[in-house]
C-alpha cells in the first residue's frame, strides 16, 4: 500500500445504514467530510474536554436560542456540570423564563404579515411567536426582582445579579437556566444584560426610584479572576458575538497581568479545547465567523489546542451532541469549584 503523505490524517469511511445510538453515530460522522466531519470531531473534542480533570470549561452563548426551544438543553448541560462558567446574552437568560412561566412560543409562517403580528400583539423570532402582553409579564417579573434587590444600596456585577436572581426564580419554582446554575453554583455573566429584557425591567424599576448598578469591570475582574486561577482553560461557544470574544479576552488578561505584575514576556494562558458551533463566516471579517485558528494569532486559542468550529445551526447541533453525550454515558471527569473562588476573592456570595 502507497504510503500516506504527512498531510493526509486520516481516511474518509462511508456511513452505512445499521442500527446504532446517537453516541455512536457522532463518533463515526468524523470519518465522513465537510460539516459532517466538522461536528463528529467537534463531538470528540468535546468528550476530550470534559474527560480532563485539570480543565474549566466557560459557555459562551448567543442567538435566539431559548425561543427557538434549546434552553432545557442549556439547563441540562449545566445542571449536570459539564460547563464551570455559563457567559450569555441577556436574550437567552430572560427568554427561557417566559416559557419557564408557563407561557408558550408558537410557530408561524416566516413570511406571515408582521403589520398583523403587530395588531394582535404577537413578537417575531424569524418562524416563532410570543405573546407581547405576556412578554410584558416576563419583564415585570424581573422589574420586581429589581425593586426587592434595589434596598441594598449595592454596586453588583452581572454574576452577582444573576445569582440572587436565580436563587429568586428557583424559590419561586421557575425554573429556568439562571435558576438552575443557582442550583449548581454556576455563575453566569452577561456583558450585555440590558440588551434584553432585563434592560426593560432594570428601567422601569430606575424609573421609579430603585436603583441597581451593574459594574462591567467589576464584571470582567472576576471572569479574568476566574481564568487566572484555573489550571486549564477551555470554552464552548454557541453562535458567537459578545460572549464569544468576552472569554477570549480572559486569556488576553493573563498575559497582560503576567507582564504588568510580574514582569514577565511572551506569556501565555490560551484555550487548549475550544468547540465553536456558528453559522457566521470568516470572509466577513467579525468575531462570530472568525475561525479559531485566527484566534492562535491572539494567544486566546493555544497553537497545539484541540479545536473544532462547525458551520451549523446550533438548533441542529445541540440537540444531537447533548443526546450523544446522554446516550453515551459521557460524564464530566472533575467540575470546577469556580464560584468559591468567587467567594474567597471578592465575598461575592452570601
Amino acid at each position: 500500500m502507497e504510503e500516506m503523505p504527512d498531510f493526509v490524517y486520516g481516511v474518509v469511511r462511508a456511513l452505512d445504514v445499521k442500527n446504532r445510538n446517537i453516541h455512536e453515530l457522532l463518533l463515526e460522522m468524523s470519518d465522513l467530510s465537510f460539516q459532517g466531519r466538522a461536528l463528529g470531531e467537534a463531538y470528540r473534542v468535546l468528550i476530550d474536554m470534559f474527560s480532563d480533570s485539570r480543565n474549566t470549561v466557560f459557555l459562551g452563548l448567543a442567538g435566539s436560542m431559548s425561543t427557538a426551544g434549546m434552553w432545557k438543553i442549556i439547563k441540562w448541560l449545566v445542571e449536570e456540570r459539564y460547563v464551570d462558567v455559563v457567559v450569555s446574552t441577556g436574550a437567552i437568560i430572560s427568554e427561557d423564563i417566559f416559557e419557564a412561566m408557563g407561557f408558550k412560543y408558537y410557530k408561524v409562517h416566516p413570511c406571515i404579515d408582521d403589520a398583523l403580528l403587530l395588531k394582535h400583539k404577537y413578537d417575531r423570532f424569524y418562524d416563532t411567536v410570543a405573546s407581547e402582553l405576556e412578554y410584558r409579564k416576563m419583564e415585570s417579573l424581573i422589574e420586581e426582582f429589581v425593586e426587592r434587590l434595589a434596598h441594598r444600596d449595592k454596586v453588583y456585577s452581572t454574576a452577582e445579579f444573576l445569582y440572587e436572581f436565580g436563587k429568586y426564580l428557583n424559590d419561586k419554582g421557575v425554573d429556568s437556566i439562571v435558576a438552575a446554575a443557582y442550583r449548581a453554583k454556576v455563575p453566569v455573566f452577561s456583558p450585555a444584560l440590558v440588551d434584553s429584557g432585563y434592560g426593560m425591567g432594570l428601567l422601569l424599576a430606575y424609573r421609579r426610584g430603585h436603583r441597581v448598578v451593574l459594574d462591567m469591570v467589576k464584571d470582567f475582574y472576576q471572569l479574568v479572576e476566574i481564568g487566572r486561577l484555573a489550571e486549564k482553560l477551555s470554552a464552548i461557544y454557541v453562535g458567537g458575538g459578545v460572549p464569544k470574544d468576552y472569554v477570549n479576552l480572559i486569556t488576553v488578561a493573563q498575559t497582560l497581568i503576567a507582564e504588568a505584575e510580574a514582569n514577565i514576556s511572551d506569556y501565555y494562558k490560551s484555550l487548549e479545547y475550544v468547540v465553536q458551533f456558528t453559522t457566521d463566516m470568516a470572509q466577513w471579517g467579525g468575531l462570530s465567523g472568525a475561525t479559531l485558528e485566527e484566534a492562535v494569532s491572539w494567544g486566546k486559542v493555544a497553537p497545539t489546542a484541540k479545536k473544532k468550529m462547525v458551520n451549523v445551526d446550533a438548533t441542529i447541533a445541540l440537540p444531537l451532541i447533548a443526546h450523544g453525550l446522554k446516550v453515551g454515558g459521557v460524564k464530566r471527569a472533575k467540575p470546577q469549584d469556580v464560584i468559591s473562588v468567587i467567594e474567597e476573592q471578592r465575598r461575592l456570595i452570601k
